[in-house]
Formats: structure tokens, C-alpha cells, sequence
């Protein structure tokens, strides 16, 4: 017979923590800031889907504070069973101290303190026929983590985010990717480390820019190709448009001279995507 799976009732933490004063929960605070996420080598992931997507790829999460008061649903008790059974410690908070640890406006009681692992392009897991999106220079938290939930909906091999801005590790990264961050192999490299990369492994690099001379649909797309996109407020620098293979446009047909930078990856991602062929990408009947 059918029917959902049963509840799991919360399990017991291992550490009660109640003072706003306790070390554990000032680090938890302090981790929004990139330096002393940096030094501890620990970044959060807050929020009931970013920690399911993260125990399904076995990330590093060290602690998990939880609080049954910021609830959403009824699934709780089996991600923190499945954290404990990965090894994360479980820590109970009241729901005042929750409340000062989220950066969230509306918490969902659950906070994870994970290990920040660093990929090299050499990590990178390249198909025979790869498919990346660099991202340079990208200012805002909020894009960066779109443009890897993109990446993730294509199917990239992966995400090179060259001269960053902001780290992959921001919590409003995270949160933007939907946990997606764990899904998608994501590199941080300068952008003249980056162009090297592509040329020593012969993949074509298309820069987005609304100077370029060839609309996005009109070049062939679908051999090895990283998508170059630039920052919201310069676009790409000097040595994309002048190092890439080929400036591609996204056509404007408004009084704005430019799309959101993760809107516009979007679309040149689901070009290449279609280019390819939707077979294998889409369930059957979508199209």
C-alpha cells in the first residue's frame, strides 16, 4: 500500500545550549563575515532544503543547531536522524538564541556549521563534451547563488567563479542556491588562471556582453563552450572581451540596456542546453 513515511520523532541533542553568551553560538554569528569564515574554514547552511541537499551529498556539516519552536513541517526529526547517522553533532537552542544565530527573517530552525571545501580546477569532473559557466567579478550574493541553481537545472559540469566579489561560502549564497551548492562543482580562481584552463583544454569561451556583434542563438553552441559572464555594474573585464572566443548579445528590445546577470546566464545556459538536445534532460512529455 501506498502512503507517505512516517514521522520520526525529534531525536535527543547531544549538547543543550541556552546562553546567547555560549562560544559555539557567537561563532555561528561571527560566520557571516567572509574573514572569520575564512579563518575557521566553517560556513553556515541554514534552512530545511539546503541541509537535506547537503546530507545527500555527504557535506561536512561538523554541528547542526536545531530549535522544534521554528519548525515548518514534519520532516525535521528524519534530516536530524540522518545528520546524526553522518556524524554532525545536534545541538538544541531555544527559540530566543535560534532567533540572534539565523540571519534569516523567518528561521526555519535548523543551522548547520559545515567545513569549507575547496575544489582546484584540476577537481573539476569534465565531460567529453564539457559545458561551464564562468561567473567574474559577480557583486551580489543573491545572483552568484541563482547562477549556480541554474547550473545545476542545466546540468553543467561546473561553476568558475573568477575574481570574486563575494565567496561561495556567503550564507545569502547558500540560501540563493536552494543547496544547489552542493550539487554543482564550483571553482574560485583568478580570471587569467581561468582563461588558461579553457584554452589548454581546447573549450571555447563566449562572453555575454550587450556589445556583442552575434545574437546568443546564432552561433553553434553545442561543442565545448564555457559561458563568460560579467559583474552587474562593469560587465566583464578587459580580458574576457578582448581573450574570448566570441562576444555573444542577448537582444534588448526595451528601454533597459541589460538583464539581472543571473537572468542572463540563465538564458545562455538553456541556449547551450538546447542546442544540445533536450534528450536525457527533460522527463518525457515536458516538450
Amino acid at each position: 500500500m501506498g502512503g507517505s513515511e512516517p514521522t520520526v520523532p525529534v531525536p535527543s541533542p547531544d549538547l543543550e545550549i541556552t546562553s546567547f553568551q555560549n562560544p559555539r553560538v557567537k561563532l555561528a554569528r561571527a560566520l557571516r563575515d567572509r574573514r572569520d569564515r575564512d579563518r575557521e574554514g566553517l560556513f553556515l547552511v541554514e534552512g530545511y532544503r539546503e541541509l537535506l541537499r547537503a546530507a545527500e551529498a555527504q557535506a561536512p556539516v561538523q554541528e547542526l543547531f536545531f530549535c522544534p519552536d521554528w519548525f515548518q513541517g514534519s520532516n525535521e526529526g528524519r534530516l536530524l536522524a540522518r545528520w546524526r547517522e553522518l556524524g554532525a553533532r545536534l545541538i538544541q537552542v531555544p527559540g530566543p538564541v535560534f532567533e540572534r544565530m539565523s540571519y534569516r527573517d523567518r528561521p526555519e530552525g535548523l543551522l548547520g556549521l559545515c567545513a569549507q571545501e575547496r575544489m582546484t580546477l584540476e577537481d573539476l569532473p569534465l565531460s567529453a563534451n564539457p559545458f561551464l559557466v564562468v561567473a567574474e567579478a559577480i557583486e551580489k550574493p543573491g545572483n552568484l547563488g541563482t547562477i549556480l541553481r541554474s547550473a545545476d537545472a542545466a546540468g553543467l559540469d561546473g561553476v568558475i567563479v573568477a575574481d570574486a566579489k563575494t565567496d561561495l561560502f556567503n550564507p545569502n549564497v547558500v540560501r540563493a542556491s536552494i543547496g544547489t551548492l552542493f550539487t554543482v562543482p564550483a571553482v574560485q580562481v583568478e580570471s587569467v588562471v581561468a582563461q588558461r584552463f579553457l584554452r589548454e583544454r581546447k573549450i571555447r569561451s563566449f562572453a555575454a556582453t550587450p556589445f556583442g556583434k552575434v545574437r546568443y542563438t546564432d552561433t553553434d553552441l553545442s561543442g565545448p563552450v564555457a559561458i563568460v559572464m560579467g559583474s552587474e555594474q562593469y560587465g566583464l573585464s578587459d580580458l574576457w572581451m578582448q581573450g574570448a572566443d566570441m562576444r555573444l548579445r542577448i537582444p534588448m528590445m526595451g528601454r533597459a540596456d541589460s538583464l539581472n546577470v543571473a537572468t542572463a546566464t540563465t538564458l545562455m545556459l538553456f541556449e547551450v542546453v538546447r542546442q544540445r538536445g533536450w534528450e536525457g534532460v527533460l522527463p518525457e512529455g515536458i516538450f
